[in-house]
């Protein structure tokens, strides 16, 4: 039997099949941050995912870091993430929201009163983000004092009951892609002098504290965390990512999460190998696999279940083209995080249908 179609147990999920929807921005929310019903409608289009990770979901206002990103900070935001969740289990699907505070890697335009970003330190990123005036340089973001912090983790245990009340089957943690976990954890956007900087294990800290809180929210079999080591994504890097991602992984244990998921863009090192040993839920392997890579992976026993990302955008019917050997739709770079129905709900499936 092909690996991909056999069911895997997901924390307190059983999954019909080991493939997951990778969370992907793409910026069909309104102004608030409220997502439309061509969200929903997306949503539904790939409910026959093993499981379904939603695109990144600011925890509050202060943690926006691109136009019409979806938050779960509203009771409006609940309302409407409501009806995804409806719409994608009444399809038979499960779905987790991913939680991601962008930090510095925002801007004051898209922040309540044009504030800074914030971050573990005052570090302007190289890069530039989306607003609703086009691309703008990053700025220099404000560093979260010692007193701060605690109420920023408590926004994420609070995002986190929200989402269980929109009904989602579980959180995932966004600890990758330069956003504010991983600007805690890696050395060169952590310079601070206190509990939360300094050696891998101060600067896993935040991770590992925020953790807690979604996991006092949620229990650990509801709640994943995501990472990507050597992405080097918005401008974020550190001296030595073999530790401190070996720390990190190490401590995760004792939480008993739902799973790990890690994907890997370019990375000098086999992560995999390193960090599948060192954890004891259900491993993710994502990052450019094809059904092949996926296959084989599973097939080893190096991962539980496997991430796709651009196949799942542009091919609502993935497990049903994966079972068939169909040819693959191609995704339109042109529109991921444009406003609308097209490169959105317009990819057809087999039947030549979609949700536009």
């Amino acid at each position: 039997m092909n690996p991909l179609f056999t069911p895997v147990q997901i924390g307190r999920h059983t999954l019909p099949n080991r493939l997951v929807m990778a969370p992907m921005t793409r910026s069909r929310s309104d102004d608030n941050g409220i997502p439309s019903d061509l969200v929903a409608a997306y949503y539904v289009q790939r409910a026959s995912a093993g499981l379904i990770i939603t695109e990144g979901v600011f925890p509050s206002a202060m943690g926006k870091g691109y136009v019409r990103t979806p938050g779960i900070a509203t009771d409006a935001q609940v309302a409407a993430w409501k009806k995804v969740t409806e719409a994608v289990h009444a399809k038979g699907g499960r779905i987790f929201m991913q939680v991601m505070h962008c930090g510095r890697i925002s801007h004051p335009s898209l922040l309540p009163n044009e504030a800074q970003p914030v971050a573990p330190s005052a570090i302007k990123p190289a890069g530039q983000t989306w607003t609703a005036s086009g691309l703008q340089d990053f700025v220099t973001p404000r560093e979260l004092r010692l007193d701060e912090i605690a109420g920023v983790i408590d926004e994420y245990r609070i995002a986190t009951r929200r989402a269980l009340e929109a009904g989602f089957d579980g959180v995932e943690l966004h600890t990758a892609s330069g956003y504010l976990p991983e600007q805690f954890l890696s050395s060169g956007s952590n310079q601070r002098q206190d509990q939360y900087g300094g050696s891998a294990a101060n600067r896993a800290r935040f991770v590992l504290d925020v953790l807690a809180a979604m996991v006092a929210e949620a229990g650990g079999d509801r709640v994943g965390i995501k990472i990507s080591p050597e992405m080097n994504f918005n401008d974020i890097v550190d001296d030595n990512p073999l530790q401190t991602y070996t720390y990190l992984v190490e401590q995760l244990r004792d939480l008993n999460l739902a799973y790990l998921h890690v994907a890997l863009f370019g990375a000098k090192v086999d992560y995999h190998a390193l960090l599948r040993p060192r954890f004891n839920g259900a491993y993710l392997m994502g990052g450019g696999l094809d059904q092949t890579v996926a296959e084989a992976a599973l097939a080893d026993g190096r991962a539980d279940a496997t991430v796709f990302g651009g196949a799942f955008l542009a091919n609502p019917d993935l497990p049903e083209r994966f079972r068939q050997g169909a040819p693959l739709n191609t995704p339109d770079k042109n529109t991921f995080y444009s406003p609308g129905a097209q490169g959105y709900t317009d990819y057809p499936s087999l039947s030549g249908t979609s949700a536009n």
